[in-house]
């Protein structure tokens, strides 16, 4: 059996996350990493943006690959 997860308004939700000092990059790439397989569309610019904005491009590079070890992750 195969159970599969979708993320909700996944650019909100991560602009939301963003918005907490409390969140750190490790849940905001599992949040990133659900957006990639998400089937709703999620504004990557935006995401991509706000990232860069809180923490810097090595910030969103760091992000960008935790989430996909998890998207690798089964």
């Amino acid at each position: 059996m195969t159970i599969t997860v979708s993320l909700c308004r996944p650019t909100q939700t991560i602009l939301n996350e963003l918005g907490h000092p409390e969140i750190k990059q490790r849940s905001v790439a599992l949040t990133y990493a659900l957006a990639i397989r998400s089937r709703e569309a999620t504004d990557w610019e935006a995401v991509n943006k706000a990232i860069i904005d809180r923490w810097s491009i090595s910030g969103l590079e760091r992000i960008k690959r935790m989430a996909w070890k998890f998207v690798g992750e089964k």
